[in-house]
């Protein structure tokens, strides 16, 4: 039987040497003005590697009973890959379910994408840059056409010219452009990003996680070893040690990027990631159209929200079960009629999460924690619109507003990425209780460590409930076979 590793090692083999070629070409132009040979564009040289799968059907084993790497219909099945060694614990893991559950004959070979230039560039091609413009490069060299981008793959839109099926959402030229793209946007290496994420709208979080992180590196006061291995900060600024905390807090590089990641690893990615997404459903969406191509176990949004019921209190929490979405942002490629369940194993593990940290439960822990539907809108001074509001947001039911929840919720359901949110009540702007400077600092310092630490218990708790995360609430009737 084939082994998935194996089919990895090749498609790493493939893969790096097309990016030394492509590379070699590059030098060989930037230093004396010779172009590849026309044959290079034609013979796959530069191209992605590709995974081929062929599924006959029948003689099959028992159904599995997970919600992926599950096989229907015979035929041919592809993807190109991208960097199969950073991918690798994700594609063997998907490739063995394939291998021995189903008859089926998979290789590993050249493709059909070419990488653009752009994504192999080394610093000593950045200096040259200046004397050769990318147009000129991209007559002799692939390059980033946005034409050969999308998600028709996750969107239910793919058409096969071939009759070949796709095997995964995401191909090498689509997973390519979003790792570019989140080295961007958050300053940190894309191999950092780790699999359980937490989203935030406030950076006074981003201290508080940094604090935390950084405490958890090291032996424990029983002298057992840290699983974690070090934090990784927007700058790139990696520490390994609780002594160099203050390199990640005080260091101001992450005001150069727009939503800055702080990532506390653990061999096989299982360590947690935080992004200040800062605010608004713009922002929510382009942070997790890219993070999606790194098949994340799960993401929570962990933000503030204004309370929109006279019981709330300054402080409470509010776990969403639903979600009235007025952001828009969205609505094109995920019509707004179209429900978002709440995913039950991440309601229960943060219901579980609030007892544990709050030490509170019962009728105790339900006067601070409501479940409701929350309201996610694009429009940051809603209230100046109060007539033309409000009666929707009684109509829904909800308990809470913001900017981004709905948003996330939406692109996990889109994305095949378990979500969730717990959101703690910063104002109540129904009822007169504003956010004005001196009450939300209070509120502020009594809030955020509690409520951070709400979203670590939960992630722990779905690391240790493993493979039970993934729901077929998440998956089409006509879907990809890995996860």
């Amino acid at each position: 039987m084939t082994q998935a590793s194996d089919i990895v090692a090749e498609l790493d083999r493939l893969y790096r040497a097309s990016v030394d070629r492509l590379q070699a070409a590059l030098n060989r132009y930037l230093t004396d003005g010779t172009p590849p040979a026309p044959s290079s564009r034609t013979d796959g040289s530069f191209a992605y590697p590709e995974i081929r799968l062929t599924y006959r059907g029948g003689n099959d084993r028992p159904a599995p009973p997970r919600s992926f790497g599950r096989l229907v219909d015979p035929g041919e099945y592809r993807i190109s890959v991208t960097k199969p060694a950073m991918f690798s614990d994700y594609l063997i893991e998907q490739l063995t379910f394939l291998i021995e559950d189903f008859d089926v004959e998979v290789d590993a070979a050249t493709g059909r994408q070419e990488i653009p230039f752009a994504y192999v560039l080394d610093p000593g091609h950045a200096l040259r840059l200046d004397e050769v413009s990318a147009t000129e490069l991209a007559r002799h060299f692939p390059a980033t056409e946005l034409a050969h981008i999308g998600d028709e793959i996750a969107d239910g839109l793919w058409l096969s010219h071939d009759g070949t099926r796709p095997l995964a959402l995401f191909d090498g030229l689509r997973t390519d452009f979003s790792l570019a793209r989140l080295r961007h946007y958050t300053g940190t290496p894309t191999e950092h990003v780790q699999q359980y994420i937490l989203f935030t709208n406030y950076h006074r979080y981003v201290d508080e996680f940094v604090r935390w992180a950084c405490s958890q590196l090291g032996p424990n006061e029983q002298g057992e070893p840290s699983r974690f291995t070090g934090v990784s900060g927007a700058g790139g600024i990696v520490v390994e040690s609780a002594d160099d905390m203050d390199r990640l807090i005080s260091d101001s590089a992450w005001r150069r990027h727009q939503m800055p990641a702080y990532h506390l690893m653990a061999p096989g990615r299982t360590g947690i990631t935080l992004v200040n997404i800062g605010v608004g459903p713009s922002n929510a969406k382009t942070i997790t159209d890219h993070l999606a191509v790194l098949r994340p176990e799960a993401w929570l949004m962990i933000g503030h929200c204004g309370g929109l019921r006279p019981s709330q209190r300054i402080g409470d929490y509010v776990l969403a079960h639903a979600y009235l979405r007025d952001d828009h942002i969205m609505d094109d490629v995920l019509p707004p009629e179209i429900p978002i369940p709440a995913i039950a194993e991440i309601q229960v593990a943060l219901a579980r999460a609030a007892e544990t940290v709050s030490g509170q439960s019962g009728d105790e822990l339900k006067q601070r924690l409501r479940t409701g539907t929350i309201v996610t809108t694009d429009d940051r001074n809603w209230e100046l619109r109060y007539s033309a509001t409000a009666l929707r947001f009684s109509l829904s039911r909800a308990v809470a507003v913001d900017m981004e929840s709905a948003t996330l919720a939406a692109q996990g359901y889109r994305f095949r990425v378990p979500y969730g949110t717990l959101l703690c009540v910063s104002d109540k702007p129904l009822h007169g209780e504003l956010k004005l400077p001196g009450q939300a600092n209070r509120f502020y310092e009594r809030a955020i460590n509690e409520h951070l630490r709400i979203g670590i218990e939960t992630v722990e708790e779905l690391r240790r409930e493993g493979a039970k995360l993934h729901s077929r609430k998440l998956r089409a009737f006509n879907e990809p076979p890995f996860r």
